[in-house]
């Protein structure tokens, strides 16, 4: 297969109008197979991160206040195959009684999700969707959640319209969608 792949790579090299066998693209079909097996590894479910997860009050503190985590996701685009990236912000409020999660286990998430060909929308809701899963045991959900994220997609900057701009996806849960203080409070907190 990753020969096969390789091939590909040499054929699309020639639509383009270039040659494969010159001196500086004669290790490029090696070098891409290689890079996607590393940027669409959430394809491969064998590198889903585990979520490292426990009791609210383990530690000694229950903690039922609003926790906010921001990083940074790349991803592809699925109708160009050309880069999204940007930043996200992700917050939650444990219940007393619920599971509070190790925080680089959202950026690793995070990660995963983005290692596919995608669409930034289906990108925030199925990391919520994800994370409010590994949070909720025994009928205890989290109080609330948030993601928001923020991305400048290569689609739109250098093909197309060729305009820069950013897109803003934004999915709340439990308090945060219900209740208008949580919502503002969370999106009072992030720079967007």
């Amino acid at each position: 297969m990753k020969k096969e792949a390789e091939n590909l790579v040499k054929q699309l090299l020639q639509i383009i109008g270039e040659n494969p066998d010159r001196e500086g693209l004669v290790g490029t079909p090696e070098r891409v197979v290689k890079m996607w097996s590393e940027i669409f590894r959430g394809y491969d479910e064998n590198q889903r991160p585990k979520m490292a997860i426990f009791p609210n009050g383990k530690d000694g503190i229950v903690y039922d206040q609003m926790i906010i985590d921001e990083g940074s996701f790349y991803s592809h685009c699925e109708h160009h195959m050309v880069p999204f990236f940007g930043k996200y912000y992700f917050a939650y409020i444990p219940s007393k009684d619920g599971l509070i999660i190790g925080l680089s286990k959202v950026a690793r998430l995070v990660g995963f999700h983005a290692a596919k060909l995608q669409i930034q929308e289906r990108l925030v809701h199925d990391i919520v969707e994800d994370l409010w899963q590994a949070l909720s045991v025994d009928a205890i959900e989290p109080l609330g959640m948030g993601l928001v994220m923020v991305g400048e997609h290569l689609c739109k900057t250098m093909r197309g319209v060729k305009m820069k701009g950013q897109m803003t996806t934004i999915k709340l849960k439990g308090v945060m969608l219900d209740k208008p203080e949580a919502k503002s409070e969370f999106l009072q907190r992030i720079p967007v």
